[in-house]
Parts: C-alpha cells; sequence; structure tokens
C-alpha cells in the first residue's frame, strides 16, 4: 500500500487554505483545523469586509467630488455639496448587511474549494502535543466548541492563526462607542463624529471610508504623519486629501486612554488633551496568534512579538512545522499569506519551490486615492541601501486624469543607473491597485525602463503615465551616457 503524506493545518486563512489547495493537488491527507470559518480574518472580519465597505464611499466620494466639475445636475432641492446636508447619503446597516453577506458567501465558496480537493475541514482550535515523535511524525491536538478532543498525526503541520486587533489597557473596545477593525460591521447608524486612534494602513483606510460615507472624523496620529511606512510623497498626497475633506489630522498625538461618557466617547492624549465623539475605532496594530497552541514545547522559536520565525521557505525551527501569514509578522498581506502556504507545501513535499523575496511583492492601500507600491521603496534609496535613479510624474498632467476630474496622484519609478532595470515603484491615484500591476511584471522580470518606454499605452489612460515616466528615465540614462 502506498504511504500518503499527512498534512495538518492550523488556520483557515489565505496562508492556510492556499497551502491546503497545493499540498491536496500534490496528493497529500490534507486536515484544515479552522474555529471561525475558512478565508480567515482576511476574509471574514479584515480586508473583504473592509474593501466593501471602502466601495460604497468610494462611490461616494467620487460622486461628492467630481459631479459638479463634471456637469452633472442633481435635479431636486438637496443644498450645495459645501452646506451640512449632503447631495447623497448611505444606510450604514445596509451598507454592513451587504458586507457580512458578501464576507460569508467568500468563506463558503473557499470551503467548497477545499472540500472538492479533497481535503478534510474540521471546526476547533487546534494545538501541538509534545516533541516531534521518532519517525518524523506531530501530534496535533483539536478542542471543538463542545469541549470534545481529537488527536490527529501528521508528518508536517503549518500554523496560519493569523492575528487579533491589539487592545490598550485603558482603551478596551464594548462593541458599541469604542471598536476595533472586526465591530465595526456591527453598526446600525453611521457615527456622527469617529475618532479613529492609529494612522497606519487600517486606521487610514477606515478614517477615509469613513470621512466619505459622512462622519465627522479626528485621525490620532502618534508619528508625524499619516502612514509612516509608506512612501513619504504618497502619504503627504493622501494627508492633504484628507485636510482638504475636512478631516482633523492630529499629529504627534499619542492616545493614551479612551472611555465612555454617557453617549460618547472621551479619548485623552499622551500630553494631557481630551477630544470627545461619539465612536471610536481602535486602529493600533494587530497581536499574532500564538499564545496556548504548545509551540514552544514543540520547538517552535517565538520572537519577542510573539511572532514565529520562520525562513525563507516558510520552516520554524522545529522539524516539520511551517508557518504562514500574520502569525510570521513577515508582512501582513494576504498575497503573502498565500504565497508562504504553498511554498511550504512545495517545500515539504519535494516540488519546485524558489525562497520568498519580499522585493517583488505588492500592496495598496485602499484610501482615495489609492497607494500602490512594490519593490524598493525611497526609503531604501535615501538609506543608501540601493542605488537607484528616481522620477516622479503627478497625474494632473495626464490626459485622463484632466477629463475624470483626478487632481491628486502621481506615478514614481526607481530603476538602476546604467542598466535601467526597474527596481521599484510607488503609484497614487484612484484604482492604484490596479496600475501598480505592470511595474510588478517590470520589478519581477528585470525589466527595463526602456522596455517600458517602448511599450504601447492606450491614449488616453492613466497608464501612460506609466510609460512617460519610464521614457524620461530612458533619456536621463541615455544622456548620463551609460
Amino acid at each position: 500500500m502506498e504511504y500518503v503524506t499527512r498534512i495538518v493545518i492550523i488556520g483557515g486563512g489565505p496562508g492556510g487554505y492556499e497551502a491546503a489547495l497545493v499540498a491536496a493537488q500534490l496528493g497529500a491527507e490534507v486536515t484544515v483545523v479552522d474555529c471561525d470559518g475558512l478565508g480567515g480574518a482576511s476574509v471574514l472580519t479584515d480586508c473583504v469586509p473592509s474593501k466593501t465597505l471602502i466601495a460604497t464611499a468610494e462611490v461616494m466620494t467620487t460622486f461628492d467630488s467630481s459631479y459638479e466639475e463634471l456637469g452633472i445636475i442633481v435635479a431636486d432641492d438637496t443644498p450645495h455639496i459645501d452646506s451640512p446636508a449632503r447631495v447623497v447619503g448611505v444606510d450604514l446597516g445596509k451598507v454592513n448587511r451587504r458586507v457580512k453577506r458578501l464576507a460569508l458567501a467568500q468563506s463558503h465558496d473557499i470551503t467548497a474549494s477545499v472540500t472538492r480537493a479533497g481535503a478534510r475541514v474540521m471546526r476547533g482550535r487546534g494545538r501541538l502535543e509534545g516533541q516531534q515523535a521518532l519517525d518524523g511524525s506531530r501530534r496535533v491536538v483539536v478542542r471543538a466548541a463542545d469541549g470534545t478532543e481529537e488527536t490527529l498525526t501528521a508528518d508536517a503541520v503549518l500554523i496560519a492563526t493569523g492575528g487579533h486587533p491589539r487592545e490598550l489597557p485603558d482603551a478596551k473596545p464594548d462593541g458599541e462607542r469604542i471598536l476595533n477593525w472586526t465591530q465595526v460591521y456591527d453598526l446600525d447608524e453611521l457615527p456622527e463624529e469617529l475618532i479613529v486612534v492609529g494612522s497606519g494602513v487600517t486606521g487610514a483606510e477606515f478614517a477615509g471610508a469613513y470621512q466619505a460615507l459622512g462622519s465627522r472624523v479626528t485621525l490620532v496620529s502618534s508619528r508625524d504623519r499619516v502612514l509612516p511606512g509608506e512612501d513619504p510623497d504618497a502619504a503627504a498626497v493622501l494627508e492633504d486629501v484628507f485636510r482638504r475633506r475636512g478631516m482633523n489630522v492630529m499629529a504627534r498625538s499619542r492616545a493614551q486612554s479612551a472611555k465612555r461618557v454617557g453617549d460618547r466617547v472621551e479619548v485623552t492624549l499622551a500630553d494631557g488633551r481630551v477630544i470627545s465623539g461619539t465612536h471610536c475605532l481602535m486602529a493600533v496594530g494587530a497581536i499574532p496568534n500564538s499564545a496556548g497552541m504548545g509551540l514552544e514545547e514543540a520547538g517552535v522559536k517565538l520572537r519577542e512579538s510573539g511572532h514565529i520565525w520562520t525562513d525563507k521557505v516558510s520552516r520554524t525551527t522545529a522539524p516539520g512545522v511551517y508557518a504562514a501569514g500574520d502569525v510570521t509578522g513577515v508582512f501582513a498581506l494576504a498575497s503573502v499569506a498565500a504565497m508562504q502556504g504553498r511554498i511550504a507545501m512545495y517545500h515539504f513535499l519535494g516540488d519546485a519551490v524558489a525562497p520568498l523575496n519580499l522585493k517583488t511583492v505588492s500592496s495598496n492601500v485602499f484610501t482615495d486615492p489609492e497607494i500602490a507600491t512594490v519593490g524598493y521603496t525611497q526609503a531604501d534609496v535615501d538609506a543608501g541601501k540601493i542605488d537607484a535613479k528616481v522620477v516622479k510624474l503627478p497625474l494632473l498632467r495626464n490626459p485622463r486624469a484632466k477629463m475624470q476630474g483626478i487632481r491628486d496622484g502621481f506615478v514614481k519609478i526607481f530603476c538602476r543607473p546604467g542598466t535601467g532595470i526597474v527596481v521599484g515603484g510607488v503609484v497614487v491615484a484612484p484604482r492604484a491597485s490596479e496600475l501598480i500591476h505592470p511595474i510588478s511584471i517590470a520589478v519581477d522580470n528585470n525589466l527595463t525602463v526602456e522596455q517600458i518606454a517602448n511599450a504601447f499605452t492606450v491614449y488616453p489612460s492613466l497608464s501612460g503615465s506609466i510609460a512617460e515616466v519610464a521614457r524620461q528615465l530612458h533619456t536621463r540614462k541615455t544622456a548620463a551616457g551609460s
């Protein structure tokens, strides 16, 4: 009888379910252990729900900012956009019901795909039990909601348990007025005055979305600017847009506590100032779901932050144990989690595999405008990590942008001097998540600015600006005699 490799995956997010599909395709016996539903936080409480909410906000913003300039007439008695009443409104309860419905449907689709591939899905919480056995196998104990337990034997285990919202000791979410990002979809009415604590990607996305939906938003940032981890030019554009649309952006303001005062919330800052709103959204990072899983006892090394240490092929320090996704702290993106999970299975099951290369990862901040990046960054260039030429072209010069009333945004490309090989790029624009793809292809395949410049683009199109930046970089390279 032919031996079948047994794989147990703990966690059904992108890292887990993508790994399950690969392992099943390669002939392994696969069990996915998950407690919330396949898709994980990415599908159920994070990426899919937030981008669905943002899709509604995007329509609101486009209409509010462009209808007059584009010659659209609103044939009713609605006051002007600058007055307190808005041209269009939003039913947040209906929006959130749609958000939850789509998230659940996506989770069901993923479950169907995984089971169709031949994997078993178990509902429960998994933990590693003891060290590796003499035959190289591992034991995973699965505890169901009713308290019953089942022990699984695996030749390899993948930990893909994700993370959960970090909480400040004096700002505990109550799910009604003080919220984390998993709780906002339970709101039936639009927050009148929303305080968003945290100006990273999550904070910026929600702040921009609720501002567009009609809330008066205050964004509390402990750093000098919003999106401190992103391209500084891109962050500056977004902060300017936020302020211009009426958002109160409070830089260098660290929140110390948040408390309910009747039907309002008071947020106290480190310098003693107190700001008040009807609701508060805490977006102060995430904590990996690595506790209580027997990891360290099984030989899995954890970082001080609680994240699981992994190498470039997703191995942990324990033989036969791999990890993927937010629990590793490598790069909190669904696409990276999925790649880590696939790489883990390819590696263990002996298929051809390339180590994870973060310099080819494209990412996007779903604000309005969006901010998409790939490859080396401005910070890398400024720090001397790479020698690169840079050209930035504002979208204001682009004919299609003028037609659509787009004023904010730019295309920036980084290339190596001499060779002209594209090593990075930034796009700030509506649908930047789509526009970054040709630059991602260039970075992944070591294409040159000359090759991008010589490729045809549609006229007029926003992608024309990508070709124009490439032409400028090629001209500068040639002029320099390289």
